[in-house]
C-alpha cells in the first residue's frame, strides 16, 4: 500500500481532509482536486462517499490515488467492464488489484455495451458506462462520481464537436460538474496535462494500463488524438489552454440561452403553447423548445429537424393544422393548443456488436 493512504474508516466529512498533501499522490492532482471541491463541494450531498470511475488507465489511476489520499475510507473505485475486447478481463483484474493494494473499496460493473443497428459503438458504450456508474453511485449512496478527463481530452471533445457541426452545447465541451441519471459527475482534472500525469506515474513506478483500442484509427476520436492533436501541438503549443477557453465561452453563452429559455417556458407552459411559440422569433422559439425537450424528455434533435419544426410552428395558424415531426428518438406532436412529445420505445441492442471502442476514462 502506498505510504500515507489510510484504510482506517473515519467519520464522513463534508469537506476535504485538511491534512498536508500525501507525498504518494501527484501534487498537481491533489491541488486540482482541492480546487474542484472548493468550487463544487457545497452542491454535493454532505457526508457521503465519493466514487472514482477507475479504468486502470493513467488518468483515472492518478485521480484514484489522490482521492484516496484526500478522503481515506470514503472512496469507491468503480470499474466498468464493457465486455467488448479480450483485454477487458485483464483490465478488471489490474483495477481490482490496484484498489486492494491502496485500501480502496472496489466494484466491477458489467454492462452490455453492444450498439443497436445504426448506433455509434462509441456512443453506445458511453451511455452504458454512465448508466452503470450512476446506478452504482445510487446503490452505494455516493455524493458524486469523479472522472479522470484532462486538458487533452477536453481539446479532443471540442474538436470532435466541430467535426460534427455541433452547436453551443457541444462546443462547450465537458463540464466540470454535471448531473446524469440523477447522479453528480465531476471532472477535477480538466486543466491538467495528460502527458504530465503519465510522466509522474512512471516516475513513481506506479503501473497503469493502456487500452489498445485507443490506437485504432477507425474511430474519429482516435484519429483526432493520433493525427490532428500532434500537428496542432506542434503549430500551437498552447492549443489545449486556448481550446479550453473557447469551450468556457461557449458554455457561458449556452447558460444565457438556458436562462432565456427558462423565462420563456415559464410563460409558455408545460407542454408549451403553440400560439406563444409562434409569437416569438423562430430562433427564440426553437431555443425554448430545445431546452424543454432536453430538460423534460432528455432528447435532442438535428439542425434539419429543428428547421422543419420552426416552419411548422409558423404555418400552424388553424385548428386543423396537424404537427407530427420526428425529433430525436420520438415525435413532436400538436395536441390542441400545445406541442407535446412522445418518445419511441428504446430499440434493443442488435448484432453489429462485440466491437471494442475507445474510451477516455
Amino acid at each position: 500500500m502506498p505510504t500515507g493512504v489510510s484504510t482506517t474508516p473515519r467519520p464522513a466529512a463534508a469537506e476535504p481532509d485538511p491534512r498536508p498533501a500525501d507525498p504518494t499522490a501527484d501534487p498537481a492532482v491533489l491541488a486540482a482536486l482541492d480546487a474542484w471541491w472548493r468550487r463544487h463541494g457545497a452542491a454535493l450531498p454532505s457526508g457521503a462517499g465519493l466514487g472514482v470511475a477507475f479504468s486502470g488507465g493513467a488518468d483515472s489511476t492518478s485521480l484514484l490515488l489522490a482521492a484516496a489520499a484526500r478522503w481515506p475510507g470514503r472512496v469507491h473505485a468503480l470499474h466498468v467492464h464493457h465486455g467488448l475486447q479480450a483485454a477487458a478481463d485483464a483490465f478488471e483484474a489490474h483495477a481490482a488489484a490496484t484498489a486492494a493494494r491502496w485500501g480502496v473499496a472496489f466494484a466491477a460493473l458489467r454492462v452490455d455495451a453492444r450498439p443497436a443497428p445504426g448506433d455509434s459503438p462509441e456512443d453506445a458504450a458511453r451511455r452504458a458506462r454512465y448508466r452503470a456508474l450512476a446506478d452504482a453511485a445510487r446503490a452505494r449512496g455516493l455524493a458524486a462520481v469523479l472522472l479522470g478527463h484532462h486538458a487533452q481530452d477536453q481539446a479532443e471533445t471540442l474538436l470532435l464537436a466541430l467535426t460534427r457541426g455541433a452547436g453551443l452545447p457541444g462546443l462547450a465541451g465537458m463540464p466540470e460538474r454535471r448531473r446524469i441519471h440523477g447522479v453528480w459527475f465531476g471532472r477535477p482534472l480538466l486543466a491538467l496535462d495528460g502527458d504530465a500525469l503519465r510522466r509522474w506515474l512512471d516516475g513513481q513506478g506506479i503501473a497503469w494500463v493502456s487500452d489498445p483500442t485507443n490506437a485504432d484509427p477507425a474511430y474519429t476520436r482516435n484519429r483526432i488524438r493520433l493525427q490532428v492533436i500532434p500537428a496542432l501541438a506542434q503549430a500551437f503549443p498552447a492549443y489545449a489552454a486556448t481550446l479550453a477557453r473557447s469551450a468556457r465561452h461557449a458554455a457561458s453563452a449556452q447558460r444565457l440561452l438556458d436562462e432565456l429559455a427558462a423565462e420563456d417556458l415559464a410563460r409558455l407552459g408545460d407542454p408549451p403553447a403553440l400560439a406563444g411559440l409562434r409569437a416569438l422569433s423562430p430562433e427564440r422559439a426553437i431555443n425554448a423548445l430545445r431546452h424543454w425537450l432536453r430538460q423534460r424528455h432528455g432528447a435532442s434533435g438535428t439542425e434539419a429537424q429543428w428547421q422543419e419544426v420552426a416552419r411548422q410552428i409558423a404555418a400552424a395558424r388553424t385548428r386543423g393544422h396537424a404537427i407530427r415531426l420526428r425529433v430525436g428518438a420520438g415525435y413532436l406532436l400538436r395536441a390542441g393548443p400545445v406541442l407535446d412529445y412522445r418518445a419511441d420505445v428504446a430499440a434493443p441492442a442488435g448484432p453489429g456488436a462485440g466491437q471494442a471502442v475507445p474510451r477516455p476514462l
